[in-house]
Parts: structure tokens; C-alpha cells; sequence
């Protein structure tokens, strides 16, 4: 008897029905069976000894980007906007080695200058973080008055979830726990841009059938989130198949030297796809016709649907770079942003120009 693959309905229902029991507090629905755990286990066992381990301490990217974008402009005077980092050693810039190569450093960037206004950074990310780490992160950025005195940061990214998977987190305590760090930061003030967990099966040293599972795991994680996060008026872009397809074609470049965490292309790479969710969510991206570059509105009505919250949230777990934002009663918008894969050096230059930090000592 030939078992039918699980399509876009059932994915919809499991990432619904984890998130659910996220909401009331349950455990959520086991993914794998005992024995499947066990070889998963053992093979990931097999990975760690291949994976280079890494002791090195992300480099600190904190400060104002964009002074020299933004004094050309109508914003040389404004004052910076708050942008504030949470997670994991992905979001901590785990893997490079000069602060402007970060994703937090890069999205500042880049933010200043589609803004034409200078930013401040502020990264509480930690290496190894599980998403019940981000009540703590959520706490650094809210108390003793807000990023250096000046409030709640106008907009959040977190990036989390693939320590929930590798340490076998039940996915709706993880949902959960990151869906009240959402509503923490939402309650401030806070914009909110998650990137879901990343597909793990990606990782290079991971064989069959390990790498299957694991990105089975990612997904559904991946999607879980997405409906958390946009239920509580967050935003969310899609990391796994972004960094799957062009991870596998380039594992060299897009990988960092411990084989796990990306390189500074490979962050640069997760950095574009991040930045147009960044600045919708501040109102500071072009919507539209015109969007992308598509004359007539033809490439960017395809781009875009409105459909329930749960099966947007598993299209976007399996399309990188995807957007899924705005609940309208029980939908949400499904955005396919056109991607365009720059040079690291392109972008890192962006990060370059006077006003981004570069603390001494940073190599």
C-alpha cells in the first residue's frame, strides 16, 4: 500500500494544531516516534564529530549606522531609529569575525538607508539560545528605559529555532514561549520580524536520512511560529528555503568554517531577504505596482495572496525569503518578494560607510 505524501492541508493542520496547543499550554504533538528518535540521535551524533566547532565570541555590532547616508538627506537630523536583535548565534552573528559582516550590522544598514536616517543597534542574541531565553532578551531590551535610555526599540528581529530542534524542545513550548515574547514586545510598541527556524537539513555533514528528518522538524517548527507570530501582530520571513537550495549549490561560500554557521556571504544573503520585511513593517517599503521592479502590477499580483493564517504560514516554511504578515479575521498576506542575490562585498560595503562602528581590535 503506497502512502500518500503529506500536502499543503495536512502541513496545515499540524502547524495549526502545535500552535494551538501552544496557546493552552499543552506539550503539542510528537513528531517522531521512539526509534525514529533514536537513529536521529545517533546520526546527529555522527554530524557533531564532522561539524568544526566554533568557541569564537560573535563580534559586538552595537551603535549608530548610517550617519553619512543620512546627512545627505531629509533625516540628517532625526533622530536614529531603534533596532534591536534577539535570538540565537545566527541572529549574534555567530561565524564572522568583523561586526559589520552580522546580520544585525547589515540590516542596520541597510535600513538606514532606505530611511535616509541614521539607526541604532542593539543585539542581546546568544550563542546556543533556546527560545526560553527570549523572556530574559525581551526583559534586556524593555528595562532601565528602553535601547540607551530612549525607549522600546521601534523594531525587533529574532531570529530562533534551530536549538529548539537540536535539543528537542516540544515545538509548542517552543511556539509558545517566543509567542509571548512577541506579545511582550508588541505590547511596547515594538514592530516585530521573526525569521523562522532555519531548515536544518541543510546543514552539510548531515547524511540520510538525519538530513529528511531535520527538515521536517525545521518546517514544522518553522510554520508553528509563522502562525504565533502574525496571530499577535507580528511579521515573519521565511530562512529555510532560502538558506536550503543556495546553501546546498554553495555550501563553500555560504557556510562559515565550523560547516554550520553561515558565512558572511551566506548572512548577507539572509540579510537581503530580511531587509524589505524590515522596513514594511516601518512603513518605509515601496508596496504596489512598482515593487521589485514590475511595471504593471503583473509580477506583483502573483507575489501576493491572502489565505488562511495556518497554510500561509506552511508556504512560507517551504519558499525562502517569503513574507507573511496582517491577519484579516483568518487570513493572513502571503508575500513572494522578488530576491535578488547581491555579492557579500556589496552589501558589506553598505555597512561600511562612516558611522558604523567597527570597535578596535575587530580585525
Amino acid at each position: 500500500m503506497v502512502r500518500a505524501v503529506p500536502g499543503p492541508v495536512s502541513g496545515a493542520r499540524v502547524a495549526r494544531r502545535i500552535a494551538t496547543a501552544a496557546a493552552y499550554g499543552g506539550g503539542g504533538a510528537g513528531l517522531l516516534g521512539g526509534a525514529a528518535v533514536g537513529l536521529l540521535m545517533a546520526q546527529a551524533r555522527l554530524a557533531r564529530r564532522r561539524v568544526g566547532g566554533s568557541d569564537d565570541v560573535p563580534p559586538p555590532a552595537d551603535g549608530v549606522y548610517g550617519t553619512a547616508v543620512a546627512s545627505a538627506g531629509p533625516g540628517a537630523q532625526a533622530t536614529p531609529l531603534r533596532l534591536a536583535v534577539l535570538g540565537d548565534s545566527t541572529a549574534a552573528g555567530q561565524g564572522v569575525h568583523r561586526p559589520r559582516q552580522t546580520p544585525g550590522a547589515l540590516l542596520a544598514a541597510g535600513l538606514a538607508a532606505v530611511a535616509e536616517r541614521p539607526v541604532r543597534l542593539r543585539n542581546v542574541a546568544v550563542s546556543g539560545a533556546c527560545s526560553d531565553d527570549l523572556d530574559r532578551q525581551v526583559s534586556r531590551l524593555l528595562g532601565n528605559g528602553g535601547i540607551d535610555g530612549d525607549g522600546a526599540p521601534d523594531v525587533c528581529v529574532v531570529m530562533i529555532g534551530a536549538n529548539d530542534v537540536t535539543h528537542r524542545v516540544p515545538p509548542a513550548v517552543s511556539v509558545r514561549l517566543l509567542g509571548n515574547a512577541v506579545a511582550r514586545l508588541r505590547a511596547a510598541g515594538c514592530e516585530v520580524v521573526v525569521g523562522t527556524c532555519p531548515d536544518l537539513g541543510t546543514v552539510e555533514p548531515v547524511a540520510q536520512p538525519l538530513r529528511w528528518l531535520a527538515r521536517r522538524m525545521s518546517r514544522r517548527l518553522a510554520a508553528a511560529q509563522t502562525v504565533a507570530v502574525v496571530e499577535r501582530g507580528g511579521w515573519t520571513v521565511s530562512l529555510g528555503d532560502l538558506l536550503g537550495p543556495e546553501f546546498e549549490a554553495n555550501p563553500r561560500e555560504l557556510f562559515g568554517p565550523d560547516n554550520y554557521h553561515p558565512s558572511a556571504e551566506g548572512y548577507a544573503t539572509a540579510a537581503m531577504a530580511f531587509l524589505p520585511t524590515l522596513c514594511a513593517a516601518l512603513g518605509l517599503w515601496p508596496e504596489g505596482p512598482e515593487e521589485d521592479g514590475c511595471p504593471g502590477g503583473h509580477g506583483a499580483a502573483r507575489r501576493e495572496e491572502a489565505l488562511p493564517v495556518a497554510a500561509a504560514a506552511v508556504a512560507a516554511a517551504g519558499e525562502g525569503g517569503t513574507e507573511v504578515s496582517g491577519t484579516h479575521g483568518p487570513l493572513a498576506l502571503l508575500r513572494r518578494r522578488l530576491r535578488r542575490r547581491l555579492p557579500a562585498a556589496g552589501v558589506i560595503a553598505v555597512a561600511e560607510r562612516p558611522g558604523a562602528p567597527e570597535p578596535a581590535g575587530a580585525g
